[in-house]
């Protein structure tokens, strides 16, 4: 079956050979005649008025201005432990030595609890009046089932229960001891 009958798919596939060389020469030759590298070339930039300013980037941030210390203790984190009922022991334990060792001094800020460690800072918190006072864990006690903390005396008036004799409190982890050795 020669003749007339293959001439159209003749025709038609050479057609497509034709379509598909045109189109392979449009893409080839814009890339390497003389028009297409004006077009690629990069284009010039205005240059900036002398009498522009330019202002350098700073190299580093300004320093930033220590807190001061009194500030640097109220923003402190602290670990919340158990609050409860504290009380506390005074003159009539002057100079008897306390569990780790020490002479009891009822003026210096410091406290008996059943398990922190010794050097152990809290934070002492007067749930009732939202007054609190930092203490030094150097003691074991309270020896009463219903109390969490034994304070010596000035703590104790810091804080507002020394005329009660005892008073709610909330507790506050700041260091665990190790540094205080």
């Amino acid at each position: 079956m020669t003749g007339k009958h293959n001439q159209p798919h003749k025709a038609h596939r050479i057609a497509r050979i034709g379509f598909a060389l045109a189109t392979a020469a449009m893409l080839v030759a814009p890339a390497s005649s003389a028009v297409a590298e004006s077009k690629l070339a990069p284009a010039k930039v205005a240059e900036a008025p002398a009498s522009a300013a330019v202002i350098p980037a700073p190299a580093m941030p300004a320093p930033v201005a220590a807190l001061p210390q009194s500030l640097e203790q109220d923003t402190q984190e602290f670990e919340d432990i158990r609050g409860g009922t504290a009380s506390f022991y005074g003159h009539s334990l002057r100079g008897a030595r306390t569990a780790s060792g020490e002479r009891f001094n009822p003026d210096e800020l410091t406290a008996a609890h059943p398990s922190l460690p010794f050097g152990t800072m809290l934070r002492v918190t007067n749930a009732m009046t939202g007054d609190s006072v930092m203490v030094r864990i150097n003691d074991r006690g309270p020896f009463h089932s219903n109390r969490v903390i034994d304070l010596s005396e000035a703590a104790a008036k810091e804080i507002g229960i020394a005329r009660m004799g005892s008073g709610k409190v909330e507790l506050a982890v700041l260091s665990d001891g190790s540094d205080n050795d």
